[in-house]
């Protein structure tokens, strides 16, 4: 029995639309961009994580850079099965070790994840070399690495807003109450700057810069106490094809998100008309958490509370806060009921 729990590795991986986290022991082991590149001759993994990013819209014919997960759930079952793996690889890299243990896993999963959907990720984790494979629901793993007591009697709401979608959920005694998951998240707010650009400035620009400007100078309201800085930028002008460089302040992507910010202020208030009396006095007291890269987003909070009347919070490192719940929950196998075995 001793050995056979020497040679079993745990691991809590929050498999993100943009990013995946994997934490064992309490101690982040990978922080990785969600995306691969592939051989298209040969089939064969070129890269993974960050290297992989560094060449999406950048490599040749032959290598294709994936992203394997579309909305939270996986659209290339092969590219998700590789990039598994190869994450997995390096957590034993950096574990060190001769043996190859058997892996008993947590995944966390979107809260209206399919039958089918939650079937495909057992299957690439199974594939990848999951033993034991279990999953819990975004906004639960959220709401432990947030800090709630999430078995208590009370009602406690979480916003967490990831790569592929956005999830609202109120949780109480161990479960969630009622929930909402839109597929209107970070991906969507890249999408919308792109766009915005292309039809403002006549300048087309790729995936990783509509990224880079979101996090320079992305904002959910116009008027910001501490605004940031104009973020500047080149590319080429639709109609010349000639450079054309562009300065971009935040008003314009406040503007640009506004179509898409509106759905998740939708979105909130829908849930918010399910919660039953009691919960909806607790979650009045106590406020509303924002978690994931969007909760990140300037004003976001500031935007929500003047919509509905009630506190939001930004949690303590958003990014990494559905990690962190994942792997309390890894730790926690045999007292949560709420894991899907």
């Amino acid at each position: 029995m001793g050995l056979f729990s020497f040679l079993t590795q745990e691991l809590a991986m929050d498999l993100g639309t943009a990013n995946t986290l994997i934490i064992s022991n309490g101690k982040i082991l990978v922080d990785e961009p969600s995306i691969v590149a592939i051989d298209q001759h040969q089939g064969k993994l070129v890269a993974i994580g960050n290297k992989a990013r560094q060449m999406h819209g950048k490599t040749h014919q032959n290598i294709r850079t994936i992203r394997p997960l579309r909305d939270g759930v996986i659209a290339d079952f092969t590219a998700a099965e590789m990039m598994i793996r190869g994450m997995i690889k390096m957590t034993k890299a950096k574990g060190g070790g001769m043996f190859s243990p058997s892996l008993r896993m947590v995944i966390c999963v979107p809260s209206g994840s399919t039958n089918v959907e939650l079937r495909a990720v057992r299957d690439s984790a199974e594939h990848a070399g999951g033993r034991e494979v279990y999953m819990i629901y975004e906004p639960m793993a959220a709401a432990l690495g947030i800090g709630l007591d999430v078995e208590a009697p009370e009602g406690h709401m979480v916003v967490d807003i990831g790569g592929g979608t956005t999830e609202i959920a109120v949780i109480s005694l161990g479960g969630i109450v009622c929930s909402e998951s839109i597929n209107v998240a970070g991906d969507v707010f890249t999408e919308d700057i792109q766009t915005y650009i292309r039809q403002q400035h006549n300048v087309r620009i790729g995936e990783r810069t509509a990224e880079d400007i979101k996090v320079a100078v992305g904002a959910a309201i116009q008027e910001l106490p501490e605004p940031p800085d104009d973020y500047i930028f080149t590319g080429p002008n639709i109609l010349t094809a000639l450079p054309a460089t562009i300065s971009i302040s935040y008003q314009e992507i406040a503007y640009a998100l506004e179509k898409s910010l509106v759905k998740v202020d939708a979105a909130i208030m829908k849930v918010l008309e399910q919660i039953p009396p009691e919960l909806y006095a607790d979650i009045v007291e106590e406020g509303v958490y924002l978690a994931g890269g969007g909760a990140l987003l300037r004003g976001l909070a500031q935007r929500l509370q003047e919509k509905t009347n009630i506190a939001f919070h930004v949690s303590e490192d958003p990014l990494r806060a559905v990690a962190r719940g994942t792997g309390i929950a890894l730790k926690n196998i045999n007292r949560f009921q709420f894991l899907i075995k």
